[in-house]
């Protein structure tokens, strides 16, 4: 079985006992180039050798292509999944061939996640695949491998990315592969105002005030948890009924979102009340309580993802329906669409998909698109959008 043990700080000469003190403090003396992070993975074999193409492919995309924590995590799981799968079945990772991925792919179609007990979604599956197609291409290119039947000829890093086509019903290369699955996105099916309504009062503080930010901005989660308490402490304009919110977009992109004055006001009041009483009682009881994280849990610490999204599941059951995270950004999206439809129906000079595209952070028009084809198939859905929108009452 393939094992991952994260890399540890090194200890300090203190720390240790007195005979490896000098051992410890050369260690500590040793300057690297490119040194990689404490909580690093590290994937070793079922003899605990290390898989050095697997390491040196998460170096590379985490400390030399600085690419976030949460892709670093991605590609460490896929990588260990199919080193492990390689392992158990005796198969060495530079003889792998196109068999070997079409099995490890048809095995997760048909049993279901060790870990969760659920079937593997198609997405799920799909992204397995791709990433380890990706390992292969990433090594051939590095010349770890002369050739590979899983790698497609090595690209010129000299070319830009091509320009992505839109409705051409031409799939990119590595969709058209024999080994990803075909894949249909279901359409977002938004909450109803009266749902979305239920949703926020089941929700615990401070998930409640996160899930009206997702519900008033439109923001993803992980944009949601980078917001810190200085980026809504200045307010230029107070009689102003908007105000825009500089942001760090997915990929390090900068953005904005547009929030409502009555989103801050409630925010100010979550900062004065909840958020100072849990930093001061955290700082009291000794755990630290200087996070410029804008939510924190009851404990002090910044609030965690998991936490969140295992909080609007619960409150979705509570109330009868599936609920999810993305689905708070997705009814965003549909509202703020059907409203600007309406406007550009009564002959407002804009552009619905371009705003909403702007206001969401997508790369790609066709991404926006997907809430114009679902309030579109769905009437009953755009009349409580726009009646929701029409009334005098701000949001949900």
């Amino acid at each position: 079985m393939v094992h991952i043990i994260r890399k540890a700080s090194l200890p300090s000469s203190a720390d240790v006992i007195e005979r490896v003190r000098p051992a410890a403090e050369q260690a500590c003396a040793v300057v690297l180039r490119e040194p990689r992070p404490a909580g690093f993975p590290l994937l070793f074999t079922r003899q605990w050798q290390l898989i050095e193409p697997a390491v040196a492919f998460l170096h590379e995309h985490s400390v030399q292509r600085a690419h976030t924590a949460d892709t670093l995590r991605t590609y460490a799981e896929i990588l260990y999944d199919w080193f492990d799968t390689l392992e158990q079945n005796a198969i060495e990772w530079d003889n792998a061939d196109a068999v070997d991925v079409v099995a490890y792919r048809n095995r997760m179609m048909m049993q279901p996640s060790p870990h969760t007990g659920r079937p593997y979604r198609i997405t799920t599956i799909n992204h397995r695949v791709r990433g380890v197609l990706r390992f292969y291409e990433w090594a051939v290119r590095m010349q770890r491998l002369e050739a590979s039947p899983l790698a497609d000829k090595p690209r010129d890093v000299t070319v830009g990315r091509q320009r992505r086509l839109i409705r051409t019903g031409t799939a990119p290369k590595h969709e058209r592969s024999l080994f990803v699955l075909r894949q249909y996105e279901p359409l977002p099916r938004p909450l109803m105002a009266e749902q979305a309504r239920e949703l926020l009062a089941r929700l615990p503080a401070p998930y409640d005030l996160m899930a009206r930010w997702q519900l008033y901005t439109g923001l993803r989660i992980s944009e949601l948890l980078r917001l810190g308490a200085y980026d809504i402490s200045s307010r230029h304009v107070p009689a102003a009924s908007h105000h825009t919110i500089e942001i760090t977009r997915k990929g390090r992109k900068p953005g904005y979102v547009i929030a409502p004055a009555s989103l801050l006001d409630e925010t100010a009041g979550y900062v004065s009340g909840h958020r100072y009483a849990w930093l001061k009682r955290a700082r009291r009881k000794g755990r630290g309580g200087d996070h410029a994280a804008l939510f924190i849990n009851a404990r002090g610490a910044p609030a965690g993802k998991n936490a969140y999204q295992r909080a609007v599941g619960r409150a979705g059951l509570a109330c009868g329906y599936k609920a999810t995270t993305h689905l708070l950004r997705a009814t965003f999206a549909c509202m703020l669409l059907a409203r600007l439809e309406h406007l550009a129906n009564q002959g407002a000079n804009i552009n619905p998909l371009l705003i909403v595209k702007i206001l969401m952070g997508h790369e790609h028009l066709e991404t926006t698109d997907r809430y114009l084809r679902a309030i579109a198939v769905d009437a009953c859905v755009l009349k409580d959008v726009l009646d929701a929108l029409l009334s005098p009452t701000q949001g949900p």
